[in-house]
């Protein structure tokens, strides 16, 4: 039976090139993968799922607007080799489009691998995180490291000068340049001191 996966980790862990790899695995193989990307991410161009390692590959840019289960139906019924979906920065699907997915695995019979992290800059689920967590078969942690050498689970978001950033819009495309994983203690840490800094300059 195919199942619906969940492969979460904080920023920077390697979850494109993970994804990429598994694409790899399946084409070597002779199946056909479809790769989709949100269309929000900017940082590279549209429709291409980049590694900070250098790997690439192109894949269907995706919106809110975009019913993944009539996509993947239509595109298979065109293409009986395709045997895998890969969803790129999955954390930014809707309730609606984890739904879909389930779909996709339940009726198409196509396993669903999904990369995103799990929580935003101030430590809140994101809606499509929060949907696989509760939905995927298999949910797995891909693991990076803190500063201190702990491990790192949180996101900090950071200003152009390395301050914690603690207001504004949960979704900020960027990179290395923008945030920084952490583990619970430090981020928390970072965040306090930044809250209690403003308090202080408000009294």
């Amino acid at each position: 039976m195919a199942k619906l996966y969940f492969y979460y980790s904080a920023m920077n862990a390697g979850k494109s090139t993970t994804l990429l790899q598994s694409d790899h695995n399946y084409r070597e193989r002779g199946m056909e993968t479809l790769l989709f990307t949100p269309s929000i991410d900017d940082r590279y161009e549209q429709g291409k799922i980049n590694s900070r390692i250098g790997l690439e590959a192109k894949a269907i840019p995706f919106n809110h607007e975009l019913d993944l289960y009539c996509c993947v139906a239509e595109k298979k019924q065109k293409n009986a080799k395709i045997a895998c979906v890969l969803i790129d920065e999955a954390q930014f699907l809707s309730k609606t489009q984890v739904r879909q997915l389930t779909e996709i695995a339940d009726k198409l019979h196509l396993p669903v691998l999904c990369y995103g992290l799990r929580s935003d800059f101030l430590g809140e689920p994101f809606e499509g995180s929060k949907y696989l967590l509760a939905w995927a078969e298999e949910i797995e942690e891909i693991k990076t490291i803190c500063h201190c050498g702990r491990k790192a689970t949180m996101n900090l978001r950071i200003d152009a000068n390395g301050n914690a950033v603690t207001q504004g819009s949960q979704i900020e495309i960027g990179g290395n340049d923008r945030y920084i994983s952490m583990c619970r203690k430090h981020h928390k840490h970072e965040i306090t001191n930044r809250t209690d800094a403003k308090c202080v300059q408000l009294c």
